[in-house]
C-alpha cells in the first residue's frame, strides 16, 4: 500500500500536473521515444501527431493523482489499460522504461517544484500502479495461454475470405490451418492486427471482431482511411489491408483482447439498445448476433447511422436478422439520405441519431445501452443518457481515444 505521505504528496500536485498535462506528456513522449526507440512501434504514430495520445495520458495522470486516496474509482481505467497493453504485447520490462522517462520528464517540466520529495512520492506512486497492471497483465497473458486454440503472442491466421461490404468497410475472415482452432471470444472485443512498414519496422492496430463467437474464422471489417494527415488514424494499416492482402495471404495476430463487450451469460433484466455510426457497427454487429442466438426472447433495439445507404455495412445481413427475430426492432438513420438517390425506406429517417430517436423505438427509456463510434455521436449519446439519469451499470461504450473528450 502507499504511505499517507505519498498519498498526500500526489494529491498536492495534481493541480500542477493538470495545468501543465499535455505539455508533460508530450515531452515525455519525445524523450521515450528518442532514449528507447525500441517502444516505438507500440504507439500509433497518426495519434501522436494529433496529440490524442498525449492527451489521454495527461488525462489518466490526473486523474491517478486525484484519485490515489480512492482507486476502487478507477478499476475500469485500469481494465481498459491493462487490455490494451496485452492486446498490443506490452510486458512488465517496458514499464521500468516509462517509470524512468515519466520521473525525469517530471523533473524538467516542472523545474523547481519537482523536488526530490515530489520525484520520490510519484516513483512509488508509480510502481504501485505498475505493480497493479502487471499483475492483471500476467492474469490475462494466462487465460490466452490456458485457453482451448489460444495462443500469447502474435499468430500467423490465413485470410480465407475478403468481402467488399460497402464502398469503403471491407471484411477479412481469419482461419487458423486445417485441424487448429481459435479460442472463444466475447461479443464486442477486438484482435491486434501487425503487419511491417517500409521502414523495417513494424505497427500494430486493433480491430473489432465484426462476427458472433463460436465460427471457425475471426472476421474484421475495416474501414479504408484515405487520407494521410495525422488526424487520419489507422490510414497505413487499413490501406495496407485493402490494397495489399489478398485471400490467401498470411496475417499476424494477436489474441482477442478488451474490456467492452456483452456479456450474454447473465439473464437479461432489461431490454438490449445497440447503437452505432460508420464503421462503429463492427463490434455491435457481434453483439447482436450473439444476443439473437443466446436470448432469442429479449427485446433488443438496434439503431445504425451511416451517410446514407450506400455506405452502409452489413445492411442485408441486419434485415435478414430482423425477419427471422420478431424481438429485434431495427431503425437507420442516414444523415445525408439523398446522395446518390437514396430513398428512405420504412425503418429509416433522415438526421443524426439522438436519444429522441432512441425514446421512440424504446418510450421506457430503460435498457442496457450498448454504443461505437465516431466522436460527436458517441458524446451526444453519452450525455443524452446522463440527461436520461440512466444507471452508469447500463451504460457501455467502446470510444478509440480519449475519454475525457467526451465530458
Amino acid at each position: 500500500m502507499l504511505s499517507e505521505h505519498t498519498i498526500a504528496t500526489v494529491k498536492a500536485t495534481a493541480p500542477i500536473l493538470e495545468q501543465e498535462g499535455e505539455t508533460l506528456t508530450r515531452h515525455f513522449y519525445q524523450r521515450m521515444f528518442t532514449h528507447n526507440p525500441e517502444v516505438t512501434p507500440f504507439f500509433n504514430p497518426a495519434n501522436q501527431q494529433a496529440g490524442l495520445q498525449q492527451k489521454a495520458l495527461a488525462g489518466a495522470i490526473c486523474a491517478y493523482a486525484a484519485n490515489i486516496d480512492n482507486l476502487e474509482v478507477l478499476g475500469n481505467a485500469v481494465e481498459l489499460i491493462a487490455q490494451k497493453h496485452v492486446s498490443l504485447q506490452i510486458q512488465a520490462q517496458h514499464y521500468p522504461i516509462v517509470g524512468r522517462h515519466l520521473l525525469a520528464s517530471i523533473s524538467e517540466i516542472l523545474g523547481e517544484g519537482a523536488t526530490g520529495e515530489v520525484l520520490d512520492a510519484w516513483a512509488e506512486a508509480y510502481g504501485y500502479l505498475a505493480h497493479i497492471l502487471v499483475g492483471r497483465e500476467a492474469q490475462i497473458y494466462s487465460e490466452h495461454a490456458q485457453a482451448a486454440g489460444g495462443w500469447v503472442g502474435f499468430r500467423a491466421l490465413n485470410v480465407v475470405r475478403k468481402v467488399e461490404e460497402s464502398e469503403a468497410i471491407t471484411s477479412f475472415y481469419l482461419a487458423p490451418e486445417v485441424g487448429q482452432r481459435l479460442p472463444d471470444f466475447k461479443p464486442g472485443q477486438y484482435i491486434t492486427v501487425r503487419v511491417p512498414t517500409a521502414n523495417g519496422n513494424t505497427t500494430m492496430r486493433n480491430y473489432s471482431l465484426s462476427d458472433k463467437p463460436g465460427q471457425p474464422w475471426y472476421r474484421i471489417s475495416v474501414k479504408r482511411e484515405t487520407g494521410t494527415s495525422a488526424g487520419t488514424p489507422d490510414g497505413y494499416l487499413s490501406t495496407f489491408l485493402h490494397s495489399t492482402v489478398s485471400v490467401g495471404d498470411n496475417l499476424e495476430i494477436a489474441p482477442p483482447c478488451g474490456e467492452f463487450f456483452l456479456d450474454v451469460r447473465t439473464p437479461p433484466q432489461r431490454p438490449l439498445v445497440l447503437l452505432s455510426a460508420g464503421v462503429g457497427i463492427t463490434p455491435i454487429m457481434s453483439m447482436l448476433a450473439s444476443a439473437l442466438e443466446t436470448d432469442p426472447q429479449r427485446q433488443i433495439v438496434f439503431v445504425h447511422g451511416c451517410l446514407n445507404e450506400s455506405s452502409q455495412a452489413f445492411k442485408e445481413a441486419v434485415d435478414d436478422l430482423a425477419a427471422r427475430h420478431p424481438n429485434l426492432t431495427t431503425h437507420y438513420r442516414y444523415s445525408d439520405p439523398n446522395a446518390q438517390g437514396a430513398m428512405l425506406r420504412s425503418g429509416a429517417s433522415g438526421g443524426l441519431i439522438d436519444v429522441d430517436l432512441i425514446e421512440s423505438l424504446l418510450p421506457e427509456r430503460d435498457g442496457d445501452f450498448y454504443f461505437c463510434g465516431p466522436q460527436p455521436f458517441m458524446a451526444g449519446i453519452y450525455h443524452g443518457l446522463r440527461a436520461w439519469g440512466v444507471p452508469p451499470a447500463q451504460v457501455h461504450f467502446e470510444f478509440f481515444g480519449p475519454k475525457q473528450a467526451l465530458q
